[in-house]
């Protein structure tokens, strides 16, 4: 039984000792291979730290340009209309009934041309009537006169005859001036641009009957907001385009309204017009663009490139650093826009390489290249 107990024990005893063995050898296994992790983990970290925190994100193709100062010009657009610097709705004088029309539109015209005539046949019977009276008056006065002269007569008769002639030499002037009136005259040289009389219709004083345009001096007529008041003034420099046309004429404002309308709270400004290839037609619609400021040299970019998070707008620029292309944001503040371009303040410096393609997928720091 001892001999049976003692060689089991051995038996056991062997058997500890070959897996012990086993053991022994997997952990030495185990240990060769974290060694060659730990030396290409450390191969990978030092490639990291050469290339800085970078290392881990994308390469990003951008393009970019250099900052170099220009002007900057902002404009007020408003819609304005063509006007003649003449622009008369003429009507009659005088009541009374169209008897003749001698213009229509588009005639030349010029200054105390009669365009129509309105029914005159009874001044002109009164005119006849006080010409034969005048002339006996003037008759009478010439007799008395003479024995005046002679001491004959009396005085009240001589200075009766006088008073009958003089009155009826004004009543004559009268209508002579009455009969003026009744014909309808251009007061300016033009061109006729509307005739609202017919034949036969009633004509009455305020009741526009012929639009005569002046074209020779042409304006351009906008309503702007009482808000602009302050920066619109005259002398300053506008740019009036004609849509229609596809031209831009430059000219500056030559008169600013200092009254302001309480319906629409707009005041009228005025800018005159030199000769163009433009063919000018009163109402014309055009946009007026009034620079309202000027900087002669700031930096200008697109508004595009210009982003903001919660610390501010900003922009991307590519810095050189350690001989790695990286985006850096570069906080700006900006000021006036125009045209899809702002003018930056502060922050951007002549010579500042901002990018301006492929800013949108950029985050701080990250490697970039310029694409060809």
């Amino acid at each position: 039984m001892n001999k049976t107990i003692i060689l089991a024990a051995l038996v056991f005893f062997a058997a500890a000792c070959g897996n012990t063995v086993d053991k022994q050898s997997e952990l030495n296994s185990l240990k060769k291979q974290r060694d060659a992790l730990n030396e290409k983990i450390k191969v990978i970290e030092d490639e990291m730290k050469a290339g800085g925190e970078t290392a881990d994100l994308k390469m990003t193709d951008v393009r970019v340009t250099e900052i170099a100062n220009q002007p900057f010009n902002h404009f007020l657009e408003v819609q304005g209309k063509v006007d003649g610097e003449d622009n008369i709705a003429v009507s009659a004088q005088m009541a009374g009934v169209i008897t003749a029309i001698y213009v229509k539109e588009g005639d030349a015209v010029k200054k105390g041309q009669v365009m129509a005539q309105i029914d005159n046949s009874v001044l002109k019977q009164q005119v006849e009537s006080v010409r034969t009276q005048l002339s006996f008056a003037t008759n009478i006065y010439n007799k008395q006169k003479s024995l005046w002269d002679k001491q004959i007569g009396s005085e009240v008769q001589y200075l009766t005859a006088k008073n009958n002639k003089e009155s009826l030499e004004a009543n004559l002037a009268t209508l002579n001036d009455q009969l003026e009136m009744s014909k309808i005259k251009s007061p300016i040289n033009g061109s006729v641009e509307e005739v609202n009389l017919k034949l036969g219709q009633m004509a009455s004083p305020g009741m526009p009957a012929v639009r005569v345009v002046n074209f020779s001096s042409v304006k351009i007529v906008a309503e702007i907001s009482e808000a602009y008041a302050s920066k619109i003034k005259v002398g300053d420099k506008v740019i009036v385009s004609f849509p229609d046309f596809d031209t831009d004429i430059e000219a500056k404002i030559h008169f600013t309204s200092k009254y302001i309308n309480p319906i629409n709270r707009t005041f009228l400004t005025e800018i005159r017009l030199g000769a163009s290839k433009v063919e000018y037609r009163a109402n014309m619609m055009a946009v007026v663009k009034i620079n309202d400021y000027s900087n002669p040299s700031t930096v200008v970019i697109p508004v595009s490139l210009v982003k903001e998070s919660s610390t501010g707008k900003f922009v991307y620029l590519a810095k050189d650093e350690n001989g790695k292309l990286l985006a850096r944001r570069q906080i700006v503040s900006v000021g006036n826009t125009y045209n899809g371009m702002v003018e930056v303040t502060d922050g951007l410096a002549q010579g500042d390489k901002i990018i301006t393609t492929g800013y949108n997928s950029l985050v701080e720091g990250q490697l970039i290249k310029v694409a060809k």
